[in-house]
């Protein structure tokens, strides 16, 4: 919870990732909010009242994991709107002539996404989607500590710049406004 809240506020990428894995480490527990306080929670450096906190936030998320129908795979609502949000900007961000570099990191990105897109079952998955859902694949590989091709690491380090770049125009965009045209 209050990595989330600090990822949000600083990297909204960052956060999403973040909360994917918050929704597996669920599953991973069976829903379980005695067994998330006892095997995960309890090992934080937190005083009890934040803990307690902590707590109450993962029984929000299963209530609302339970409710929207996404217990075995898929993703909160929650998460959900915050991808569309990035998907929207994307979009607006390559449709301006004044972000030429955001539009140079897209094409040269473009290709991996074609061919990942090609590779998986839903093929009509936004872009932004596939790149995103190609970080999480990775990042749960390095974490079962498993072999990464030099083709994949090129392939997410280009990802990586562009869900980078458009991370930080997302957050610039609540702050200050972009302007497109």
């Amino acid at each position: 919870m209050f990595i989330a809240q600090e990822l949000r506020k600083k990297n909204i990428a960052e956060y999403l990732l973040y909360m994917w894995q918050v929704e597996d480490t669920i599953r991973a527990f069976g829903y379980s909010l005695s067994r998330i306080r006892r095997e995960y929670i309890d090992r934080f450096d937190y005083s009890d009242e934040q803990k307690e906190e902590m707590a109450d936030w993962y029984g929000n998320l299963i209530r609302m994991m339970n409710s929207e129908g996404c217990r075995e795979q898929g993703h909160l609502q929650i998460n959900k709107v915050t991808l569309q949000q990035l998907e929207e900007l994307h979009g607006q961000l390559l449709t301006s002539t004044k972000f030429p570099f955001y539009n140079a990191e897209y094409y040269r990105v473009l290709p991996y996404i074609v061919e990942l897109r090609n590779r998986g079952a839903n093929k009509d998955e936004h872009e932004i989607e596939t790149c995103f859902n190609s970080l999480y694949g990775v990042m749960l590989l390095r974490l079962q500590k498993k072999e990464i091709t030099p083709n994949t690491q090129h392939a997410v380090k280009e990802m990586t710049t562009l869900i980078g770049m458009l991370s930080d125009y997302y957050h610039k965009d609540k702050q200050e406004g972009l302007k497109f045209e």
